[in-house]
């Protein structure tokens, strides 16, 4: 898989997540590294993109993290005030509230009082409430960066033994009764442990045998060490942390680290060179922003900001990783840019990978600060498809639209927290708008009035029909059962015109035309439909070049006429978005350039060629060569049958 990136000058328009920010939060059975994994293709479920009009707004500052206990959202940043939605003053509240989420009524009972922000919250596992930040006094006593408190109330639950004492604790996750923290300190309970640590949930006493310590800052201006993102895989096996740091114990890990917790924790054999190369360093000392791990564990999710990159570092970027991959320079998945912009945080749930940030465009490799080829809308909020990492049709935006309240801020640099909560999912921000509505600082997206988008893929029977282009307005169609023809009937689809390469996708059939356009038509009883065009934000893209396609677990595959190689895109149903990066197969013994017309049946490649024959050829696009050797022939030519039409597609109907 290629990726480029490109050393392209900075502008001074660029807004850029400060170092001063950065400041203020810390003072408050394995797979080889280099194997190909294309991920299976699976349903999704996305919350609605409309944020519910009930939710509260906090004043000035920021939200930064959610907990839900029952119908109770704990929501915590750094603010100083709170309405609740339809409201017309504001109530001094700082950094922690508590609210209905069906209401939005706020709990007035609950009224705990820290004189520092509030970085992260988690649930202990008897429904207590885990806190921690950048704070030095809870309910008026000395508490440091880390607390339980009653839910009910907020009073602190002084039998919990758990202490940030070391400094700012930006993270917590609860897995089973282990309690996972992560931030700036390097004192947690009394003890040493740097950046790192692991308690007892349910009485907050230190974890020996976690003995995992990161350190070492990038040696870059206003660089001080810390661990900004953390999570921890279901199954409790693995953690993954990213931030400031090049060590974890005595191994290199730049940013990113993985951690084997099967046994007595330990550093995994899983690093990565693509987060070692300086993005645009004096603003960004480190650029891995946050981690996530997908609902069964086997993958996880990262963003980044950071501004252009050198080399190939992932800078502005989200990437996707498998947990089971070990060894060295280990690879992404895929990777989706935002065209120099910054992503600060995700959620990976549901088989979507939400992000948020200060970006405008997703899919936009070849963008300069600007929209580029591909570039599709999305105003700091987006759903990317876990397949490929290509936006799904979702885009709610982080627009307050006409909405905004006098002294709101309509953009913010920092969308600080995505959380997936039990019903939906939470947003917090540095700004006021969402859906282009006024929502202040915070947002929810329930999954009641979202959708669930099927599995959709290439046709998967082992027998079906072949449909070969006869001219505008007609096929030849065929039986096929991956081996043998029958015999042709000529069918009218008055539909079908000025059509070049075509694929089978779901129920769908997807052609490019001669004018450059990929339509879409849906395949009835062998019929198709009156077509739609796939998507305005195709309109780039030279679909009449393809000599040839098919379609298969999130990539569009093709030829061209002048092309040596077997080329993919990525593509994603949802939208028909197709990718903004050329990549290419490892092939061996066909001209690629001699296709014409190309499908998939039964993990065979049936293409036309120039000459006129039927070939079939063995494909794994996750073998170290996807295609080898030359083929067999299946047909012949014919003067009644020409296999040299680029449009040919497979179909059960």
């Amino acid at each position: 898989m290629s990726l480029k990136r490109r050393l392209r000058p900075r502008p001074f328009t660029r807004v850029l997540v400060p170092a001063a920010v950065v400041s203020l939060t810390v003072a408050a059975t394995a797979i080889p590294a280099n194997a190909v994994y294309v991920p299976p293709t699976a349903a999704a479920t996305l919350v609605t993109a409309n944020p519910a009009d009930n939710t509260p707004h906090a004043q000035n500052g920021s939200m930064r993290a959610f907990a839900q206990i029952g119908d109770i959202v704990y929501a915590g940043g750094s603010f100083t005030g709170i309405k609740a939605s339809g409201a017309t003053s504001w109530t001094a509240a700082n950094n922690l509230i508590a609210y209905n989420v069906n209401t939005g009524a706020l709990q007035t009972g609950f009224k705990p009082v820290l004189d520092g922000a509030v970085q992260t919250l988690a649930v202990s596992p008897d429904n207590k409430l885990i806190v921690g930040g950048s704070f030095g006094t809870v309910n008026g006593v000395a508490r440091k960066n880390l607390v339980e408190l009653d839910p009910s109330s907020g009073a602190t639950v002084t039998s919990w033994a758990g202490r940030g004492d070391g400094g700012t604790v930006r993270r917590a996750i609860v897995r089973g009764n282990n309690l996972y923290i992560a931030g700036a300190f390097h004192w947690v309970n009394g003890t040493q442990h740097s950046l790192l640590a692991r308690l007892n949930a349910s009485t907050g006493a230190i974890d020996a045998t976690f003995q995992i310590d990161a350190s070492g800052a990038r040696p870059y201006p206003n660089s001080t060490e810390l661990v900004w993102g953390l999570d921890v895989a279901p199954d409790g096996k693995t953690v993954v942390a990213v931030g400031n740091f090049t060590k974890v114990n005595a191994a290199a890990r730049n940013q990113v680290v993985l951690i084997d917790t099967t046994g007595t924790p330990a550093v995994a054999d899983w690093s990565t060179d693509r987060y070692v190369a300086a993005c645009a360093s004096d603003a960004f000392p480190f650029y891995a922003r946050d981690v996530d791990f997908a609902d069964d564990g086997k993958s996880f999710a990262i963003v980044a900001d950071g501004g252009e990159s050198e080399g190939l570092a992932y800078c502005d970027t989200t990437a996707r990783w498998e947990t089971a991959d070990r060894g060295t320079n280990v690879k992404a998945t895929w990777v989706a840019e935002t065209g120099r912009d910054s992503v600060t945080s995700l959620e990976y749930a549901n088989n979507v990978v939400y992000v948020a940030g200060h970006f405008r465009w997703q899919n936009n490799n070849n963008g300069n600060d600007a929209k580029g080829d591909g570039g599709v809308d999305r105003y700091g909020v987006a759903a990317l498809d876990a397949q490929n990492g290509r936006p799904l049709a979702w885009n709610p935006g982080r627009s307050p639209g006409s909405a905004l309240p006098s002294g709101g801020t309509a953009w913010g640099a920092i969308v600080w927290e995505l959380w997936k909560g039990p019903a939906g999912l939470f947003l917090g921000q540095d700004s006021d708008g969402l859906g282009n509505e006024y929502h202040g600082r915070l947002g929810y997206f329930p999954t009641a009035g979202g959708r669930t988008i099927a599995a959709q893929d290439a046709p998967t029977a082992t027998s079906g029909y072949l449909y070969l282009g006869n001219g505008n307005g007609s096929v030849k169609k065929l039986t096929f059962n991956g081996t043998t023809l029958g015999a042709a009937s000529t069918v009218s689809q008055p539909k079908l015109t000025s059509a070049k390469a075509a694929f089978a996708l779901s129920t769908k059939v997807y052609w490019a035309t001669t004018g450059n356009v990929l339509n879409v038509s849906t395949l009835s009883a062998g019929t198709l439909s009156v077509p739609w065009v796939g998507s305005g934000y195709n309109a780039w893209y030279k679909a009449g070049d393809m000599t040839g396609a098919f379609y298969l677990k999130g990539r569009m595959y093709y030829t061209t006429a002048t092309g040596t190689a077997l080329y993919y895109r990525y593509l994603t149903p949802d939208g028909s978005i197709v990718g903004d990066t050329e990549m290419t197969l490892p092939t061996s013994g066909i001209d690629w350039r001699t296709v014409r017309g190309m499908t998939w049946v039964n993990n065979k490649i049936v293409y036309g060629s120039a000459d006129g024959s039927l070939r079939s050829v063995a494909f794994d696009p996750a073998a170290a060569t996807a295609v080898a050797g030359p083929g067999s022939v299946l047909a012949a030519k014919t003067t009644a049958l020409n296999w040299s039409n680029a449009t040919l597609f497979f179909a059960t109907n």
